[in-house]
């Protein structure tokens, strides 16, 4: 059919992927062209053509033998143009990254609805990478946690990092006990630390800090 969109599965539930199969049965514009228990399988399927090339790739997160991240980095090696729609239970800010670093276009929790996934697949097709909020939160929160981890010495702690980070948002110390799941008390040293360390008098200060330092979340 012209203009149809072919799809691999890659999921190590049986029920998984017989119900993407089914939902996908639906559109006239998509074709299921082959599936697999796990990244190892897909990637070995591409590499010896045993299934038709698809356009977009359905990869589950956490499967045995080889993981969606691992398979994804392989077939993007061997084909770069591949589309591949990292679909998943896990919201882990770290695992997110790591997907999209490998080469994933879009990233999507397996509660979104069948109307939604097509439309992701869809977008995928095109190029257009497709997250709802929570992943694209995720996704913030993961690239901020990591220019935490590899910006250079100021003498803070990581956790000084993060709080500082949080306190250039504009967030309150409750806020920010809540969101790093520390308590109110344990925030307020930090700061405290955080002010002795700078040589400030107060947390706009130190705020203007993190902007100028380029710590800031753009």
């Amino acid at each position: 059919m012209s203009g149809e969109i072919k799809v691999l599965i890659v999921d190590d539930h049986d029920m998984v992927r017989l119900g993407l199969k089914t939902y996908l049965l639906l559109e006239a514009d998509i074709r299921v062209v082959g599936e697999a228990a796990n990244g190892k399988e897909a990637a070995d399927m591409l590499e010896r053509n045993e299934v038709e090339l698809p356009d977009v790739i359905l990869m589950d997160l956490m499967m045995p033998v080889m993981d969606g991240v691992e398979a994804t980095e392989r077939i993007i090696g061997k084909l770069p143009q591949m589309k591949i729609v990292m679909l998943t239970s896990f919201l882990e800010e770290e695992k997110v990254v790591k997907a999209i670093e490998a080469g994933a276009v879009s990233y999507v929790l397996k509660t979104i609805s069948s109307d939604q996934l097509v439309h992701v697949i869809r977008g995928a097709h095109q190029g257009m990478p497709v997250m709802n909020s929570e992943v694209s939160q995720a996704l913030t929160r993961g690239l901020r946690q990591r220019s935490v981890q590899q910006d250079g010495d100021e003498g803070f702690t990581i956790r000084e990092k993060e709080v500082l980070l949080l306190i250039a948002e504009g967030k309150s110390n409750k806020e920010i006990a809540d969101e790093l799941h520390i308590s109110i008390k344990t925030v307020k040293t930090h700061v405290s630390n955080l002010l002795m360390k700078c040589e400030m008098e107060d947390r706009t200060q130190l705020a203007i800090y993190a902007h100028r330092k380029g710590l800031a979340a753009k």
